[in-house]
């Protein structure tokens, strides 16, 4: 058998990952040859700089470990993807228990939000020229994502999504199937069936389910395109009420994970983002707040924030006293 290196080929580490490189070659024949312009990034070799004015003139030897570096503006992107749809903000908002259109648009407008959830109900015919929430928050700026709340069975969850297809022509949805009122906990087995339909008719459904890592995945196999454990009851505002088995769902997902309901305030949502979730979905913590407003800017900040934290990565937890400051030399 032929090697894949051939006798005029050396082998590189290059930003960490494993290159074969032409024998011979400079630095500068390696920047040009990724596309980069060498006047316009720094180097390092084998753990040491390789001054810009030499990168012309340093051959590269077999085994050599490489760092190539540049500037970017503004800190990395971090925007995230669901069914292949591209999202800067990690906040997805509701549109019930506002006083009005108004106030709720406002709101959407503070939050930073592109995703916006709304529900499927019967036209007034009584008054078919009273207004509607497309009158004040554009379909075309954000992204509808129709909802099945308030429904209990499988049936009516997919016939209502059905409507909301025909409707906008969307098939990026939220799926929720009730269990029973009071709790407003999902029926897993009627939310698996209808996950399973929904996708065999090419519906992309987003999922609110129970915080549990097996059910999660269950439905991730059955279609779901995002799943969405609750933080606690929906409107309930508890916050997040079992952190271990959310942070089990998000190490085990291969789809995107956010909270779906439970958050009352700004440090729930960051709570929810320190998890490691990819996003959170509220209406009620901003909707009922005194001023709704103020709060849908808290929750931007919040979401932002908890993101950043997780990114970062947390200090260990410690049973005991750590000082922060040395004990040596102590007076």
């Amino acid at each position: 058998m032929t090697s894949s290196l051939t006798t005029d080929s050396i082998s590189l580490t290059l930003n960490g990952d494993p290159r074969p490189f032409r024998a011979g070659a400079t630095v500068a024949d390696l920047v040009r040859d990724i596309g980069l312009d060498p006047a316009k990034v720094a180097v390092e070799r084998n753990l040491e700089i390789v001054p810009r004015s030499t990168l012309e003139n340093v051959h590269l030897a077999d085994g050599d470990v490489l760092e190539i570096v540049h500037f970017v503006g503004g800190g990395q992107d971090d925007s995230w993807s669901v069914a292949g749809r591209h999202f800067t903000s990690r906040l997805i908002v509701g549109t019930g228990k506002y006083k009005d259109f108004e106030q709720n648009a406002a709101a959407l407008v503070a939050s930073g939000a592109e995703i916006i959830t709304v529900a499927v109900r019967r036209v007034n015919v009584s008054d078919p020229k009273a207004p509607m929430l497309t009158d004040y928050i554009d379909p075309k700026k954000y992204t509808y994502l129709p909802n099945t709340a308030g429904c209990f069975t499988a049936d009516d969850a997919i016939r209502t999504l059905r409507l909301a297809r025909e409707a906008g022509g969307w098939d990026l949805v939220k799926l929720e199937v009730l269990g029973e009122a009071k709790t407003l906990y999902p029926d897993m087995r009627e939310t698996l069936k209808a996950t399973e339909i929904l996708a065999k008719e090419g519906f992309l459904p987003m999922v609110y389910c129970v915080d549990d890592p097996i059910a999660a995945k269950q439905l991730e196999d059955a279609g779901a395109v995002a799943v969405m454990p609750l933080g606690a009851p929906i409107g309930s505002g508890l916050g997040i009420q079992n952190r271990v088995t959310i942070r089990l769902i998000v190490e085990g997902a291969k789809v995107p994970v956010l909270v779906d309901a439970g958050v009352g305030t700004a440090s729930d949502a960051a709570v929810a983002m320190e998890l490691g979730c990819d996003g959170v979905l509220m209406n009620t913590a901003i909707a009922e707040a005194k001023d709704p407003i103020a709060m849908a800017t808290a929750m931007k900040l919040a979401v932002q924030s908890g993101r950043m934290a997780y990114l970062a990565g947390r200090m260990g937890r410690r049973m005991y006293a750590d000082p922060s400051s040395p004990l040596a030399g102590l007076i």
